[in-house]
């Protein structure tokens, strides 16, 4: 029952903190003087295109961005009614993208699923390698195995993905014969799932998830190497010793339990930072996910896609912060949900 109050509690404070966000979101995105709408329209007063001009008046009026902002805003949130009525984020509609001409659910439908898919991967990429290789360097610290991992952290570190990303993309497809280029091969595109699509689809994601997991795996290998080795130098590591418990059942049962802390509540930053990093990589090797998008919609000033996107963003965030927070209290018996018990 604690756990389960303390799921409602940290679920209901998500979505005010989302209330919040989405304030921010919408002021900072029109903080720049103009938006799609009055910069075309300057444009098109400049060039005497009349016509055009009319059609970006009749936008404007109809999708409420001749009124103040803080109006823009609530009826953007679906919380005051627009020209249609009640037709805002609540209420399931995210606006129109003026840069592409078409609803922003119908244009970034795809690219979300794409996004998560994307990254998701990258997440049990970095784990995979980091956790392993993490606990394999403090175990045998100062040995050969300690100083390769450390090179190969560094070597992660210090490589920019956008240039792993341009290596394998020319090295990988010339003597590895990888696909190069989105994320399916194109005659699988707007086809049905199958076990050929879903195939093309996972050979297509092995160079991305290797390029965008790559730092991450490094940093987190690297940090808890650190975190294990100071556990490790602890008295009660020396008195399971002392008692002769196996090194191996040892280190599972208490330092690694300890030092894993850390990386249980990265799962609230990492996925939208892989989000967010993964904008160059995408541009580079031509993924359709929501980077590229966020990218042309916020150098256009097209505040509905822009606004939606980092909305999303948020969203991934705070996902990841209530699963992060729920698993820490599963894993260490030392976090309670409430206050301190008398």
């Amino acid at each position: 029952m604690a756990l389960l109050r303390f799921a409602v509690f940290r679920f209901v404070t998500m979505l005010a903190t989302l209330l919040v966000v989405s304030v921010f979101v919408y002021a900072i995105i029109n903080l720049p003087p103009g938006d799609f709408l009055s910069n075309q329209i300057n444009e098109l007063r400049a060039t005497g295109q009349s016509n055009g001009i009319a059609k970006a008046e009749f936008l404007r009026k109809e999708f409420s961005m001749d009124q103040p902002i803080w109006k823009q805003y609530f009826i953007w949130l679906g919380a005051l009614p627009g020209p249609h009525g009640f037709a805002g984020l609540l209420q399931g509609e995210f606006g129109w993208s003026f840069e592409f001409d078409k609803p922003v659910s119908e244009l970034v439908g795809g690219a979300l699923w794409m996004t998560v898919l994307v990254n998701l991967a990258a997440v049990v990429f970095i784990y995979a390698v980091a956790l392993p290789l993490g606990v394999l360097a403090a175990a045998r610290s100062k040995t050969w195995i300690d100083y390769t991992s450390a090179f190969i952290g560094y070597l992660g570190l210090a490589t920019p993905n956008f240039l792993l990303a341009l290596i394998l993309f020319y090295y990988g497809n010339r003597y590895l014969n990888l696909p190069i280029g989105g994320l399916m091969d194109p005659k699988f595109e707007g086809e049905p799932m199958s076990f050929d699509k879903m195939k093309s689809v996972l050979i297509h994601l092995i160079i991305p998830t290797f390029v965008i997991g790559t730092s991450g795996a490094a940093a987190m290998m690297q940090r808890l190497r650190a975190n294990l080795l100071d556990e490790l130098g602890k008295p009660y590591v020396e008195t399971a010793r002392a008692k002769g418990m196996r090194e191996s059942a040892m280190l599972t049962k208490y330092p690694l339990r300890v030092a894993f802390n850390p990386f249980v509540a990265d799962i609230g930053t990492l996925l939208p930072s892989l989000v967010s990093g993964s904008v160059l990589v995408s541009v580079v090797l031509g993924l359709q996910t929501i980077g590229p998008v966020l990218l042309q919609a916020l150098k256009s000033q097209d505040v509905f896609l822009s606004a939606f996107v980092l909305m999303f963003v948020a969203l991934l965030t705070l996902i990841g912060t209530l699963v992060s927070d729920l698993l820490l209290a599963l894993l260490d018996p030392r976090i309670r949900f409430g206050g301190r018990e008398r």
